[in-house]
């Protein structure tokens, strides 16, 4: 899995702290500079005073300024069972790579069988991987030998049974429904710095699905070097607390 920044607003926290002054303001925002919409924040300078009043939205439950502040995102090689968890979020914009219009016909099912194609959930070869859902707990050597050799053989049958109804002139989009829900797809997606932290909220929380989870916590490393001081306060006073940020 991988996870870029694609585009995003160009300073996010002032536009923040613009939008969210302009609330308790008579003047108009357009006939002033940013240091003057900020003049009455306390604070030394002009990064303290946008660390005094974004601290105080985000403590106070004011969130709608950090709907203004847009990013997009491309992310490689999920499942496509993670995409149908992250799709499920509504005020995300998402374009997920098409299997009508891609085909997998010259991939070698051996490939596939040794992580090609396919993601290659940790409880199939880690004894001591315990899933929340899972019935026991961490299992010996050789189950755990038995769970790969399983699953490796069922994605390459997979992959064979595929490309077979593609010989014999299935079309694709038909053909893709032997494929498992593991299948790789790629994705770029576009949400405002609420709804992320939203996303935040539900899946990187402790029982979200691990690869949601890991790809939730690329995205917000990206979000921090983007909006600093927004995301670092949600990740030292706000995260994990289900905070339901969502519209």
């Amino acid at each position: 899995m991988e996870v870029q920044l694609l585009e995003a607003t160009d300073d996010p926290e002032e536009v923040i702290c613009s939008a969210a002054r302009n609330d308790y303001m008579s003047d108009w925002l357009g006939d002033q500079s940013f240091e003057e919409t900020m003049e009455s924040i306390e604070g030394e300078g002009i990064e303290e005073k946008k660390e005094t009043l974004i601290g105080h939205l985000l403590k106070q439950g004011h969130f709608g300024p950090f709907e203004h502040p847009q990013a997009t995102f491309a992310v490689k090689g999920i499942s496509r069972s993670c995409m149908a968890q992250i799709t499920r979020h509504r005020h995300v914009s998402f374009d997920v790579q098409s299997m009508r219009y891609v085909a997998f016909d010259e991939v070698d099912p051996e490939n596939v069988a040794e992580g090609e194609m396919v993601v290659t959930p940790p409880s199939a070869n880690d004894p001591d991987w315990v899933g929340r859902n899972q019935k026991g707990g961490a299992v010996d050597d050789e189950t755990v030998e038995k769970r790969e050799a399983v699953f490796r053989q069922s994605v390459k049958r997979s992959v064979e049974d595929y490309q077979e109804l593609l010989d014999l002139g299935m079309p694709p989009e038909d053909a893709r429904f032997v494929l498992p829900i593991g299948t790789e797809v790629n994705m770029v997606m576009s949400m405002n710095a609420r709804m992320l932290m939203h996303v935040a909220d539900m899946r990187a929380a402790a029982d979200a699905q691990w690869e949601i989870r890991e790809m939730t916590e690329q995205v917000l490393d990206l979000a921090k070097e983007w909006c600093p001081i927004t995301f670092e306060h949600y990740e030292e006073h706000m995260k994990n607390r289900k905070n339901r940020l969502a519209p």
